[in-house]
């Protein structure tokens, strides 16, 4: 099978692999569209820790097209249009067993992250992948795949939403405009808010309105905290999610929250500097700070409800497809600030 295979960094290679054996309770999948996260774009570079050879791409959508032993057949069946839940949960962490399977002790610890006998990865960015039954969602085969393959991505965001208690009329903010800012967005407009993106770059400001945000500013031009809280009559926003890597943001987000708001660290900061927070003012204003990390099993059946029943419309999203023989250049315009979600098409 072909698979786009990171050797090094900054060195992919497209090999001809052999196609991954079933074990007890798997299926074979034949993926279908693969989109690239951010994360893959820091594997391409470097900066994240796995062994080598990798074959990465976790956001992808695919086609049953084998059952190993063992597989309730009146549940899965071969053409089945499936999402693969990625997190390999062990089910046994206390994590696991209070319902956070999304931060699992265990799931970095897996073949997806080590594999000293062979790819580690999580095979999205191959023409076939093995997944374990248990893990996989059906989803109607009328839904196309480019916007299926976002599912991961959604679902990450829809946790997000769950964790803050949005309430219609709200003012929520949403730091960065890029992909899950932009999810933020579109999630946050369905629950009856008001939604304001700060955004440095005018290009994707204004995307961010054609989603539906009510407000843009620009934290270059003036104050963000400020800015928030002329608009908020001086109290600050409701709920405040940050998709930005930046500590200084961080460390905003939490000036801007108001009196029992809600803050959201959603994404990882890069790097991972200690922020100074006002804990005086946390006590006395009664502020939450939460954080967010993949989805769970419940926001993953939520994301593909959301996109195959046109709940959501993520097209507006997608920024450009390409072949696997082109994964750098894809890669590449991934890592640019023109794109949003760059997807990699394997079979239809």
């Amino acid at each position: 099978m072909k698979a786009c295979v990171l050797v090094a960094p900054k060195t992919y290679e497209v090999k001809d692999i052999p196609v991954p054996e079933l074990k007890d309770g798997q299926v074979l999948l034949r993926v279908l569209t693969a989109a690239i996260c951010v994360n893959d774009v820091r594997d391409y570079q470097g900066e994240n820790k796995f062994s080598y050879p990798h074959i990465g791409g976790h956001e992808y959508c695919a086609v049953v097209e084998k059952i190993g032993p063992n597989v309730n057949e009146n549940l899965i069946h071969v053409g089945d249009h499936v999402i693969n839940y990625i997190i390999d949960d062990c089910g046994i962490c206390d994590d696991c067993k209070h319902g956070h399977e999304n931060i699992c002790s265990e799931f970095m610890n897996g073949l997806n992250y080590n594999n000293p006998n062979g790819y580690s990865g999580f095979y999205g960015f191959a023409e076939y992948a093995v997944a374990d039954a248990r893990d996989l969602y059906v989803y109607p085969k009328e839904t196309p795949s480019d916007v299926a393959s976002l599912t991961e991505p959604l679902a990450c965001v829809i946790n997000s939403i769950q964790r803050t208690p949005i309430k219609m009329g709200d003012d929520v903010v949403v730091l960065g405009g890029g992909v899950m800012g932009l999810l933020h967005v579109i999630c946050a407009k369905k629950q009856g808010a008001r939604v304001i993106v700060s955004e440095v770059n005018p290009e994707r400001a204004a995307v961010a309105r054609q989603l539906g945000a009510d407000v843009t500013i620009n934290p270059m031009e003036s104050d963000a905290v400020q800015q928030i809280k002329d608009l908020t009559n001086g109290r600050g926003a409701n709920v405040v999610f940050n998709t930005t890597a930046i500590p200084a943001v961080a460390a905003q987000a939490i000036e801007m929250t108001a009196k029992s708001g809600y803050c959201n660290m959603f994404s990882s900061i890069h790097p991972n500097k200690p922020i100074e927070v006002d804990a005086g003012r946390l006590h006395k204003a009664e502020i939450y700070v939460t954080g967010t990390q993949n989805g769970t099993k419940e926001s993953f059946r939520r994301a593909i409800d959301c996109i195959s029943k046109g709940i959501l419309d993520l097209k507006p999203v997608i920024s450009k497809t390409y072949a696997p023989e082109d994964i750098v250049e894809a890669l590449d315009f991934a890592a640019s600030p023109e794109s949003y979600k760059v997807l990699i098409e394997f079979s239809k």
